[in-house]
């Protein structure tokens, strides 16, 4: 009989926290999260969306354009790129991204020594009733990529892609071992009685079972009203890790949580269960295209 394969297990840890109009606060209290999940013992850390911020896209307001800047040299990403490599840990450090004359909803993924790995544009832009994510956000060109870190090969998805089974499965098939998605839900003002974030959460749960990887959803938490706006949005928070049945392995109100997983029993398992050696692309065509 062969031996089993020796452990690999890494923490993963989520944070959560609300942003105020001081992006010089955001930031630094990005930074205190990080610290404390890294003293918990977190090696990938996962942070919100657009964390530097309040959550502009829901308002129309040409200003907010001023809020974006070039990946290369862009400060946030370097702040995080030098806490990164004091603390050891890989981390996740969502941006707006100008390239010339086009904007992106961005993350870039850092290595536990300090490397920006890549940066991911996020591919599905989502619009409706009183938000205006295509009025800032032009779709991501980057394609849907898996980075090799010191804890593992992390897939990396942004918010409204997380509603695509589509794009984790093609994260998982590049060999992602842990799905990571910064995140920004909240209530619909134009519709209070919607309630979206069990919905939310199911979603996120199925990919992780589908595909038998955890999966780590890092949402921003309480209400915000900017100028213009048609009312005030409170954002759920509720982030979590999903284990690779599913199962929640922890959730949060506010701050973080942790829990570890062993990449390589994991691994074991997945070729054991052949959800993989069963799958039948010649059958999926109907995916490359829009209508079936």
């Amino acid at each position: 009989m062969a031996a089993a394969a020796p452990g690999r297990k890494v923490v993963l840890a989520v944070t959560q926290f609300g942003m105020s109009e001081d992006r010089a606060a955001n930031a630094d209290k990005a930074e205190q999260y990080v610290r404390r999940a890294a003293a918990a013992g977190g090696q990938i850390v996962v942070l919100p969306e657009l964390f530097e911020s309040m959550y502009f896209p829901m308002v129309h307001s040409e200003e907010y354009f001023q809020l974006a800047a070039p990946f290369e040299g862009h400060p946030l990403v370097e702040r995080f790129a030098r806490l990164a490599a004091e603390l050891r840990v890989v981390l996740t450090v969502s941006f707006f991204e100008v390239a010339n004359t086009t904007y992106f909803n961005s993350c870039a993924l850092v290595d536990a020594d300090g490397t920006v790995l890549g940066r991911y544009r996020k591919s599905h832009i989502p619009d409706g009733p009183g938000i205006r994510w295509k009025f800032y956000m032009s779709p991501g060109d980057t394609g849907l990529d898996v980075y090799d870190t010191a804890y593992g090969r992390v897939g990396l998805a942004i918010c409204w892609d997380q509603w695509f089974p589509e794009a984790a499965r093609a994260l998982v098939l590049q060999g992602a071992e842990v799905l990571v998605y910064p995140s920004c839900i909240g209530d619909e003002p134009h519709d209070p009685a919607n309630d979206s974030y069990p919905h939310w959460m199911r979603v996120q749960q199925g990919h992780a079972a589908a595909n038998m990887v955890p999966l780590l959803a890092a949402n921003r938490v309480g209400r915000e009203q900017l100028q213009g706006s048609t009312g005030p949005v409170t954002y759920y928070g509720g982030s979590f890790i999903a284990g690779p049945q599913g199962q929640i392995l922890a959730q949060l109100a506010e701050g973080l949580v942790t829990a570890e997983v062993d990449l390589a029993g994991l691994a074991t398992a997945r070729a054991q269960w052949g959800l993989f050696r069963d799958r039948r692309p010649d059958l999926y065509g109907a995916l490359m295209t829009k209508d079936g």
